[in-house]
């Protein structure tokens, strides 16, 4: 409870700084892109494999030193999770892939480079909808099974850092969200992912006005 409530003030301490900034030149966005997530813990993961998936949402970037420094708040939809392969007689071969969706917001600070930055901040997310998906090796779908939402923390909160490139009406970057809440809670869902926490490569692109 305690790392929430600091990852709490730290998000409010710097959603005061992106009030306080300079609106007049603010830029408001939308952004998009895709997620390579993953599930990590301090025991072996070595059948976890990096899953595919999306993020999609609204941004702001506002200036609080102009050229220098800025601040950019965003409210996205992110999909997370991982995957892992079988292959038997019965099923034959495939992966399951392990799907949770999240409403999240993270609170960057970020310095500018000429049109380069690099910006690191915190995050906090609500969990959506979780969800286990049966994948062929050809692609086909055998099976969407929804989980129960109470079987998992429904808040998770972590750290987000990455660098982009900024451009007239644009940018495009490269991100890391390391989350350090454990995803499970309880159930069999949760006691089987109750010592892994969330792990993304994120390459998004944004356009603002």
């Amino acid at each position: 409870m305690k790392k929430v409530h600091y990852v709490g003030v730290i998000a409010m301490l710097l959603l005061f700084f992106a009030t306080s900034a300079s609106y007049a030149q603010a830029k408001f966005g939308i952004k998009g892109g895709v997620n390579l997530s993953n599930f990590y813990s301090g025991d072996d993961v070595s059948d976890n494999n990096l899953k595919p998936g999306f993020q999609a949402g609204l941004y702001v970037k506002a200036p609080i030193i102009e050229d220098v420094l800025f601040i950019q708040p965003e409210l996205l939809y992110t999909r997370k999770g991982a995957q892992s392969t079988y292959s038997n007689f019965i099923q034959g071969s495939g992966k399951y892939q392990f799907g949770l969706g999240y409403a999240q917001l993270p609170v960057l600070l970020g310095v500018d480079l000429g049109i380069f930055n690099i910006h690191a901040g915190p995050y906090v997310a609500y969990l959506t909808d979780a969800k286990v998906k049966d994948v062929d090796n050809d692609g086909s779908i055998n099976g969407v099974t929804d989980l129960n939402r109470d079987n998992f923390n429904s808040l998770d909160y972590g750290l987000s850092g990455g660098i982009g490139l900024d451009f007239e009406a644009a940018q495009i970057g490269l991100r890391y969200d390391l989350g350090l809440r454990e995803v499970g809670a309880s159930g069999l869902a949760g006691e089987l992912t109750k010592n892994y926490k969330n792990s993304a490569i994120q390459l998004y692109v944004g356009f603002h006005f």
